[in-house]
């Protein structure tokens, strides 16, 4: 699985990353969580709060969007962006 993250302050890229996971065996969503997390880190930037919004956008689009209320800590950019290459 190869999952992009982009971050935006006002609509301006700031940063772009891109993970590679491979995890024989587990369920999507388990791949998926662990993507996420190795790319939060990748990024350092804290994991962010998984509404069912973002179920629904990630299985519709294979794409969604993490606003700045949806991290615990305070988050230098508006908004978190996440999309399933390939």
């Amino acid at each position: 699985m190869r999952l992009e993250g982009k971050t935006f302050k006002m609509n301006v890229a700031v940063q772009i990353h891109t993970v590679t996971h491979d995890h024989a065996g587990v369920s999507f969503v388990k791949e998926l969580d662990e993507a996420l997390v190795l790319l939060c880190r990748e990024m350092e930037i804290p994991f962010p709060l998984w509404l069912s919004k973002n179920t629904r956008e990630f299985a519709q689009f294979h794409q969604t969007t993490f606003f700045s209320d949806q991290f615990s800590d305070k988050v230098p950019f508006d908004r978190f962006m996440i999309r399933l290459i390939g």
